[in-house]
């Protein structure tokens, strides 16, 4: 394994942190065993990527990204994009769910 980089230190830091939060979540029963283990996996992946960023050169290759860093940057743009849209998909549901229940209640009180 070459010499570590600052920013690789700081990654694996933070996700061996992340594994240990998802831990306590799991045992404050927060987490199902099934919701734990993507997260452990997940969190375990991203280590493996940190120590390892070469892992990732084919998949750039093929996309014809030049910097690992640029890839990670694309990457969590289209995540923070999808995350905004699915809880605001979530958060209309639960707004309708919501009218809905008042409204019922509203009716029964007349």
């Amino acid at each position: 394994m070459a010499d570590l980089l600052g920013i690789q230190i700081l990654g694996l830091l933070f996700g061996f942190f992340m594994m240990y939060y998802s831990f306590l979540h799991y045992k404050r029963k927060e987490f199902t065993i099934k919701e734990y283990s993507f997260w452990f996996l997940f969190w375990a992946a991203f280590i493996i990527i940190t120590l390892f960023p070469r892992i990732l050169n084919p998949v750039l290759i093929k996309l014809n990204i030049s910097r690992t860093l640029d890839f990670f940057i694309v990457t969590g743009f289209l995540f923070m994009i999808f995350v905004v849209v699915y809880t605001y998909i979530i958060v209309r549901k639960n707004q309708k769910k919501l009218e809905d229940v008042v409204r019922k209640m509203a009716l029964k009180k007349k």
